[in-house]
């Protein structure tokens, strides 16, 4: 049998909610193109994600640990992927299309910039005055013109659906910016399930990666109802933890949260009375989200990240060298434009040199920043 993108619409339509998105009712691309035989059209959108240049450089990304501090910490690829497994598991159980819901979560990062959110910090204020940066714009800039794959239309040309959850990507940390994509309607269902996976994929492993880095220990988190309650779930009693230890806690704390998460905004559709995506894209609130009492003991947990991981002073320092090298290296291209590279300085006539060197650096990973950063200020590094 040969599954046709007919048979993979039908079988969206047959078991999707009423307010999950199907790929035979997209409202298409800006630039029309004949659709593959054996994917759906969100499917194509994924597999255009998965081939950029953009993708492929996260894995040298900073989350919250440089690359070069250790190859076991996450990099912003294995977070993506990460929150792409997690939005998946919550759109399949809640109706919701699993390929929207795939493809945001692997777009959503692209726009990062290298050093993580020390390097956007730096670069929002060298832009302050040419425009702003922010890694959700840059995102939607990656996928709608900077990306060059295709000769007849820049960006990848992805689908209304896809770019509207991406613009509307939303987390505590992140803000969008629909003016273009419907502003006064809320995410579709997709967009919101992608929000809430990348906050709990990130919680979750930056206290992974906090333990396993020893600047957090087990009883700095004895007071965290969260911490209390999957320890005596597996049995730990307190012993030092064991990479074993720590692996089963982090995976019983992810099943919680994502068990929380699926029946609580399971409820809320519910009782929403929603039968279409408009309708839920209509309502005065969010349906997905935790309960009160889990929202309660996330909100201990980040809290508890802010204080400890990310005002770490080995975190810390790392920001002091982020924006030491990204400011010097922004203020060397605007100075002297002629050590662009020839590809990037094709720009400056159409956006100006400050957001050409801008998209420039936001490209680079950590390690291409900081050799640039030694070619240029360093006399022994050769150019």
């Amino acid at each position: 049998m040969i599954m046709s993108r007919q048979a993979l619409e039908q079988i969206e339509d047959q078991t999707l909610a009423p307010y999950g998105l199907r790929a035979s009712q997209s409202r298409g691309r800006l630039h029309p193109e004949d659709e593959p035989d054996y994917r759906t059209t969100f499917q194509r959108d994924r597999d255009r994600i998965l081939h950029t240049s953009a993708f492929r450089r996260l894995e040298y990304k900073t989350q919250v640990f440089i690359n070069y501090e250790g190859d076991y910490y996450r990099t912003r690829l294995t977070h993506t992927l990460e929150v792409a497994q997690i939005g998946r598991t919550v759109a399949r159980a809640l109706g919701a299309n699993e390929d929207v819901t795939e493809t945001i979560c692997l777009a959503h990062d692209l726009g990062h910039p290298p050093f993580g959110h020390s390097g956007e910090s730096v670069l929002a204020r060298l832009m302050r005055d040419h425009g702003g940066f922010e890694h959700n714009k840059q995102s939607f800039r990656i996928v709608t013109q900077l990306e060059e794959r295709y000769p007849d239309f820049p960006g990848l040309n992805l689908t209304w659906e896809v770019l509207e959850g991406l613009v509307k990507h939303e987390t505590e940390y992140d803000r969008s910016d629909a003016k273009d994509f419907n502003p006064d309607l809320r995410g579709h269902l997709e967009a919101q399930i992608a929000n809430a996976a990348d906050e709990l994929a990130y919680t979750a492993h930056d206290l992974d990666d906090g333990l396993r880095s020893g600047m957090i220990t087990p009883s700095m988190l004895e007071s965290m109802d969260l911490w209390i309650i999957v320890t005596e779930q597996i049995g730990w009693k307190g012993e030092p933890l064991q990479a074993l230890d720590r692996h089963r806690i982090i995976r019983r704390l992810i099943g919680l949260e994502v068990t929380d998460l699926i029946q609580t905004t399971s409820q809320n559709l519910r009782q929403s009375g929603v039968q279409s995506v408009d309708e839920l894209q209509r309502l005065p609130y969010n349906v997905i989200g935790f309960s009160e009492e889990t929202h309660r003991r996330n909100r201990q947990i980040k809290d508890f990240l802010f204080a400890n991981l990310y005002r770490h002073h080995r975190v810390m320092r790392m920001a002091v060298k982020a924006e030491r090298t990204l400011t010097h290296l922004f203020e060397a291209y605007c100075s002297e434009p002629a050590i662009l590279p020839p590809q990037a300085k094709q720009s400056i006539p159409e956006i100006g040199l400050e957001r050409t060197v801008c998209d420039y650096i936001a490209g680079m990973t950590d390690r291409y920043a900081i050799n640039e950063y030694q070619k240029l200020f360093d006399p022994t590094v050769l150019p």
